[in-house]
């Protein structure tokens, strides 16, 4: 099962939390922490907050949002037609950093699904999300992509969130850096298969544990329009490269001679890295734990990107399915300046 829910953070006062409740019961929309980045949610019962929360990112209509609510026992009220796969499933990892695609119910509006027939579904696991759904109500739920601009990287923190929209956005909760750093893993359970349509917080090889079967991996031309699919997500305004592990030297080194004020992010200490860093070249030395690295990510994407680069390279991380979350992001990453 998930692991245990803690307490919110003492900072955080049960008025922060009404106050957000009652945003959202004015169709208002708000912006709240869960385990994995930080959201941007509206209650799906108001239309115009729907819409609101596209026209704020900028995203196009037809891209689907995940659907946040509080207790499993809801779940059919959500979804049609739940395969006993999903419901393994959800009763392992939820709360928690999985997202379930199903039949949709009348009563999510086709707004919320892109116009499709199935919709994703989520428990976070954060306790300060659990308790903003629980205020909210039975039978309540709360659409929610991750809180930033279209396309470009996530949030972990509240302060991302506040640097990425100012005032437009009244009530942002503040939850602390979030536990994962990369979003929720999408696991689609239409048609009687099992298939990952996004990587991400819960391993595929966790997934195969618990169904006791191999699953199908499909990030790309899926019939199904999940979040955070399209080839190009997850960017930094910085171009992006990723170079494999023997190659990163010499490139980094020729962008150097070329004047490119370059950040470098590298798993672990390489012989020969380092011993050069300049105004020019910047080196950055993450984890080589793919947990770790996930966690990190976005944090250190934004704040390469607020330091006037004109480059980042990362080492590409290893071709196994402990690092295809990791290796997702950075894929769409990189696409974007293509």
């Amino acid at each position: 099962m998930s692991e245990k829910i803690h307490n919110p953070p003492p900072n955080l006062t049960k008025e922060q939390i009404t106050a957000a409740v009652t945003s959202l019961h004015k169709g208002d929309v708000i912006a709240f922490p869960t385990e994995t980045v930080y959201g941007l949610g509206a209650d799906i019962s108001y239309p115009h907050a729907i819409r609101k929360i596209f026209d704020i990112k900028g995203r196009p209509p037809d891209h689907p949002l995940i659907v946040h609510f509080a207790k499993l026992a809801e779940l059919e009220f959500w979804a049609e037609n739940i395969p006993e796969t999903a419901l393994i499933l959800a009763k392992h990892f939820w709360p928690g950093p999985l997202t379930l695609i199903l039949p949709k119910s009348k009563h999510i509006p086709l707004s919320v699904t892109g116009g499709q027939d199935t919709v994703g579904l989520r428990i976070p696991r954060h306790p300060i999300a659990l308790r903003l759904l629980e205020e909210l109500g039975s039978y309540k739920a709360v659409a929610a992509p991750s809180a930033n601009r279209f396309g470009f990287v996530s949030p972990t923190s509240a302060d991302h969130v506040r640097k990425e929209f100012g005032s437009s956005i009244n009530v942002i909760l503040d939850g602390g850096a979030c536990e994962i750093g990369l979003e929720s893993t999408i696991v689609s359970c239409i048609n009687r298969e099992v298939t990952i349509l996004r990587p991400g917080g819960i391993q595929v090889l966790s997934i195969e544990k618990v169904l006791k079967q191999k699953v199908l991996v499909r990030s790309h031309n899926s019939s199904i329009r999940a979040p955070g699919s399209l080839t190009s997500h997850y960017a930094t305004t910085t171009p992006l490269k990723i170079c494999q592990s023997e190659s990163l030297l010499s490139h980094s080194f020729i962008l150097l001679q070329r004047g490119i004020r370059t950040a470098v992010i590298l798993r672990s200490i390489h012989r020969g890295f380092g011993q050069d860093s300049s105004d020019k070249l910047h080196y950055v030395f993450m984890p080589n734990d793919p947990v770790e690295f996930g966690k990190d990510l976005y944090a250190t994407l934004r704040k390469l990107d607020n330091e006037n680069y004109q480059q980042i390279l990362v080492e590409a991380p290893p071709d196994n399915l402990e690092w295809l979350a990791v290796a997702d992001r950075l894929n769409r990453a990189s696409h974007f300046h293509k």
